[in-house]
């Protein structure tokens, strides 16, 4: 059996990396005159230190394809999500496959739904046709050839940390593309402990352990495991335990709950 642990400083520039580079190009992302309603009570704290003030205040595309638009439509964004794979260690896009990102935004927000297809099937009309398949607002586009699990597009060395990376990858990915009142992996900040100036109400055993760290088992299943402080309400501190079976990049993903933010002010 193999174990890692890896610093906190690691796993935040893999995700700050990934973020920088799935960015919506200025003609897909929603102006402000949209008129977004903004979800909680003001601006996210950017690391766990600023916690506490937070707990102490009250409660270009082709033509053919839909364009980018403010009225909940789904269109195709022009970004390569793969592009995002490049640095990351030893990970990378099976040969023959893409990564397309679908979005949708409203006065509320916006939603991404990223797949991955066999390139020969990621052509517009395929795409086309997905969107106009759609029936309910909430439908997520289901492009033909489209795998079950988008990471089932991913290869990489069998490198401890590429499984690391993957983990992070996975939810960075499927973000792409939220914000406002659809915004969720945004609101969560890595921890390597529980911030000491929130009162918290365990809803586990307290971890002895909260360092992000990858086990690969005899059996060749891997295992990766990290904590993170979501700083929207309700505060609360996940475990994040993923599960690769042997030779994949497919994990089975659990986020729980461990501990909240006891408000007694309500």
């Amino acid at each position: 059996m193999s174990f890692q642990r890896y610093p906190l400083p690691t796993v935040q520039k893999v995700s700050q990396f990934i973020r920088e580079t799935l960015v919506l190009p200025t003609h897909e992302q929603q102006p402000v005159s949209a008129g977004i309603v903004p979800e909680g009570d003001g601006p996210l704290p950017d690391s766990l230190n600023a916690l506490g003030d937070l707990f102490r205040v009250g409660d270009a595309p082709e033509d053919n394809i839909p364009s980018p638009n403010a009225e909940g439509r789904w269109f195709v964004s022009t970004i390569d999500p793969a592009e995002a794979l490049v640095k990351l260690p030893g990970l990378w896009i099976r040969p023959g496959i893409r990564l397309i990102t679908y979005l949708r935004q409203d006065t509320h927000g916006g939603m991404g739904a990223t797949v991955a297809l066999p390139g020969l099937l990621s052509t517009t009309e395929y795409l086309d046709d997905a969107i106009s398949k759609i029936a309910a607002p909430d439908q997520i586009p289901a492009p033909m050839g489209a795998l079950p699990n988008l990471m089932a597009g991913i290869e990489g060395d069998g490198s401890l940390a590429s499984f690391l990376a993957a983990s992070i990858f996975t939810r960075e990915v499927r973000e792409f593309g939220r914000f406002g009142r659809y915004a969720r992996w945004t609101h969560h900040r890595f921890a390597t402990a529980p911030p000491p100036q929130i009162p918290w109400q365990w809803r586990t055993k307290m971890p002895e352990d909260f360092s992000p760290k990858v086990v690969l088992r005899q059996d060749a299943e891997v295992i990766v495991e990290f904590y993170t402080c979501r700083v929207q309400k309700p505060i609360a501190l996940f475990r994040h335990l993923d599960r690769y079976p042997p030779n994949s990049y497919t994990a089975n993903n659990q986020d729980q709950v461990v501990a909240v933010a006891n408000n007694p002010g309500g």
